[in-house]
């Protein structure tokens, strides 16, 4: 790792999409001692759903970034049903992560999220209604051409502006995006009057649907989360009463999930289509990198979208601590160190979750009772997704020690260093 001489400027780091992932890089390379500028295009940073799910290795992120995690969620354990009520699969966790970050995930609303990241950005970092229009870089230094006419200048710039990234399309062209041929309806509810217990996630499938709801707590608020699920036709337009829609697709399964359709307000439910695109191989070129949505756009079948851009955001920061980003060569190989180990990871969630909305929502109907068996009176999936769940957080969770302890020793020896230089010019 090249350090930078405390002679030398800090590093120009520009991050483009003020979404999880890009305020985890902001953050993560502004405590990585660079000056850091955030670009967003909307005039304001505005979550793109409602409802949201966190695994303990972003939770751990988030903490180390300075975001506040208290009561940001309520602490949940995960299973999966039939439609008798059946367990399929429970997710576990080892018994310290569940206690030290608040069960096996949480359940919350994503406007909180962004309330959070956003308080713990420095001032002067987030810049709102600006829109990249062109990139350009040379060995040099990275140039932004916003939609106002003016051109921002950086060491290295960040990718974190979604699905349909221009970073991304700039680097590497375009990629069509992969339609699950999904639709997903969510919602929440406040209304206690619904019996369901507290500290669960249970994800029940019929042969066609799958239904889901997740206790939640907002700004100290009890609450559940839900959605439905089932194939849709791309082509085919969505109802213009989605939470009619929704009633519909959950009538049928076990309570509570029926009864916290009911009860939620209509305002509160949101539809949007399943899809992705098929794995990058090679996220960086020169000074530009990709994180987030705009390198490995994920169905939420995955539950883990959201925490695997924050953990891009996290991990790049600490990869560009200490480097001295005005040279090109380190540039590169930091940025070729910090997708290295996301790349397989990413790829496998992306890839896990398009595999699961075909097997439980593309089978032939005259092999489903085949399915259905299999998913029964086997271990499959539980193995796959109970245990391998686990295991790749676990693994999350390791890597973060392992970069926090990098970091740490990478800031002493600058922090040593100017104190060095100071101490001598005193002389």
């Amino acid at each position: 790792m090249s350090h930078t001489p405390p002679s030398r400027r800090p590093g120009r780091v520009a991050v483009v999409g003020a979404g999880p992932a890009g305020m985890a890089a902001a953050l993560s390379a502004h405590q990585a001692g660079h000056e850091v500028t955030l670009f967003e295009r909307h005039s304001q940073a505005r979550p793109a759903g409602n409802i949201l799910n966190l695994w303990p290795a972003p939770i751990k992120a988030l903490g180390l970034l300075g975001v506040d995690t208290e009561d940001l969620g309520a602490p949940c354990q995960s299973e999966f049903r039939n439609m008798r009520g059946k367990r399929r699969v429970r997710v576990r966790l080892p018994e310290h992560v569940v206690r030290d970050y608040g069960g096996g995930f949480i359940g919350l609303l994503r406007p909180d999220l962004y309330e959070r990241l956003l308080a713990a950005l420095p001032p002067g970092v987030l810049r709102t209604g600006h829109a990249l229009e062109k990139v350009e870089q040379d060995d040099h230094a990275v140039r932004l051409h916003m939609d106002d006419g003016t051109v921002h200048e950086a060491d290295v710039l960040i990718g974190a502006d979604g699905i349909n990234s221009l970073v991304r399309r700039t680097l590497w062209g375009d990629s069509p995006i992969r339609p699950h041929a999904l639709q997903l309806y969510g919602g929440y509810t406040f209304d206690r009057a619904v019996p369901a217990p507290g500290g669960l996630c249970v994800l029940t499938h019929s042969p066609t649907v799958q239904g889901a709801w997740t206790a939640i707590r907002s700004k100290g608020r009890d609450g559940f989360q839900w959605w439905v699920l089932s194939a849709h036709d791309i082509d085919r337009p969505v109802p213009d009463d989605i939470h009619r829609a929704a009633a519909r697709l959950g009538r049928g399964f076990p309570a509570p999930l029926p009864q916290l359709i009911a009860a939620t307000d209509p305002a509160h439910v949101q539809s949007w289509p399943l899809r992705d695109r098929k794995p990058l191989k090679q996220w960086s070129k020169g000074r530009v990198t990709l994180i987030g949505d705009a390198a490995h756009p994920t169905s939420p079948y995955a539950a883990y979208g959201a925490g695997m851009a924050t953990e891009d955001g996290y991990f790049l920061g600490r990869r560009l601590a200490g480097v001295d980003l005005t040279d090109g060569q380190a540039v590169r190989r930091a940025l070729h160190a910090f997708e290295a180990p996301r790349k397989p990871h990413t790829a496998r969630q992306s890839q896990t979750a398009w595999a699961l909305g075909k097997v439980f929502h593309h089978a032939p109907a005259p092999l489903r009772p085949l399915r259905d068996a299999v998913l029964d009176h086997t271990p499959l999936l539980q193995k796959v997704v109970g245990e391998g769940t686990p295991g790749e957080i676990l693994k999350q969770l390791e890597e973060i020690d392992r970069a926090e302890r990098e970091f740490t020793a990478v800031r002493d020896a600058v922090r040593n260093a100017v104190r060095n230089a100071v101490r001598d010019a005193g002389r």
